[in-house]
Parts: C-alpha cells; structure tokens; sequence
C-alpha cells in the first residue's frame, strides 16, 4: 500500500515538475507572461489602431462639420438633467444656455457644482467640452455626472455645435492645412523667368540683334 501510494505520490510530483519546466520555457520563448504589444501583429484586430496611424480628423476639422442638428437629437439624452433654452430652470445639472466659453463649475449662479468641477479652472472652451463629453469621470474624477460619455468624436461635435448655438456662437477654429498642400500652393505663386510665353518674349528682346545698317569700313 505504501510503494503504491508512493509511486502515485512520485507521478503526481514529476507531473507537476514538468508543468513547471514548460511553463518557464514557454514564458521565455512566446513571452506569455509580458502584457508589451508585439511588434508585428499576426492578423488585423478590428477596432484596434496601429501605432503610428492616423488618428483621425482634428477636432477643428470635425467642428467645421458638425451638424448642430444631429447634435439636438444627441442632447435628448441629457434632458433628463439639463434644460438648455435661455432662462430655464436647473434640473439635477445646469442649464447649459451660454455654457460655451464660460469657466468650468462656475456657469450657473446659485448651483451647486460638485468640488471637483468649482475647483478645477479654466473655460469650457471646444477642446474641454469634447474631452468632458467624451468621458466626465475621466475629465474631472469624483464628478457627481452620472453620464458615461460619447464615444464617437463626430457625436461630441454635434453636441458641441448645438450647445454653441444656445447663447455662445463662438467662432470655430479655422482648420489647418496640409504640409504638402501649403508647399505645393507656395509653388505654383512662384513664377520662374521664362516660365511663361510673356517671359519669354520680354528676355528675347533683351537679347542683342545684328547692326545691318552700319556703314562699310572705308578702304
């Protein structure tokens, strides 16, 4: 009885020392047990962005898009806790009439803003409005927003756009050109002499001509 539970004893032990030993070396060759990205992908992840890519449209590019439109039908889902005409009342938030430009925690008299918000500076300008609608509790930790954010960005430029509508109208940023758009456009105001048939003529006839009326020499 004992040699047959020790012989057990002894599988169970060498099985657990060969898990063991595959487990160091598949860690060492397959780097399964590093969380870093490898550096070629086997196969394309949908939705996953490779390093370096582009990012997408600028933030300006998306505003001098948007729809303020589809950004009303978005805002329906924070009418629950905001009114946005002028004068309204405050719900659970605040009325959002004017918000546009003005300081964070600080735009509706007699609110009460959660401390986080009345504390954390600076204006609701374009690029603080898509970072706190694309995600509050990231923008401002502690928040008493309960609204998990817009995940798309051209959703938040709609937003963005109806909210300037209300009481704002602030101008939007005006959007930057492409490098090799500006240096072709540099090119073509760039006129080289003889480039054009009006060049062209005006170098020919500073060229010098043959004096056929000059009187013989005399002999």
């Amino acid at each position: 009885m004992n040699d047959r539970f020790n012989t057990i004893f002894g599988w169970a032990l060498f099985s657990g020392v060969v898990a063991l030993g595959l487990s160091s070396i598949s860690s060492r060759i397959f780097h399964a047990d590093k969380p870093d990205r490898p550096e070629q992908m086997g196969y394309t992840i949908e939705g996953v962005a490779e390093e370096g890519g582009d990012e997408g449209p600028s933030l300006a590019m998306l505003l001098s898009e948007a729809d303020a439109s589809k950004g009303e039908s978005t805002f329906a889902k924070c009418v629950s806790c905001h009114t946005i005409d002028q004068g309204g009342a405050d719900g659970i938030g605040p009325n959002l009439y004017g918000v546009v430009g003005k300081p964070i925690g600080k735009h509706a008299a007699g609110f009460a803003y959660s401390s986080v918000l009345s504390e954390h500076g600076g204006n609701w300008d374009f690029a603080n409005l898509d970072e706190w609608l694309k995600s509050p509790r990231a923008f401002a930790p502690g928040t008493k927003m309960s609204f998990a954010g817009l995940s798309k960005p051209e959703d938040r430029a709609n937003v963005i756009a109806f909210l300037n509508e209300h009481g704002s109208n602030i101008p939007y940023p005006e959007v930057e050109a492409p490098a090799a758009e500006e240096g072709a456009a540099d090119a073509e105001d760039t006129v080289t002499p003889g480039d054009t048939p009006e060049a062209a003529g005006a170098m020919a006839s500073d060229e010098p001509t043959e004096d056929t009326t000059s009187t013989p020499p005399v002999e």
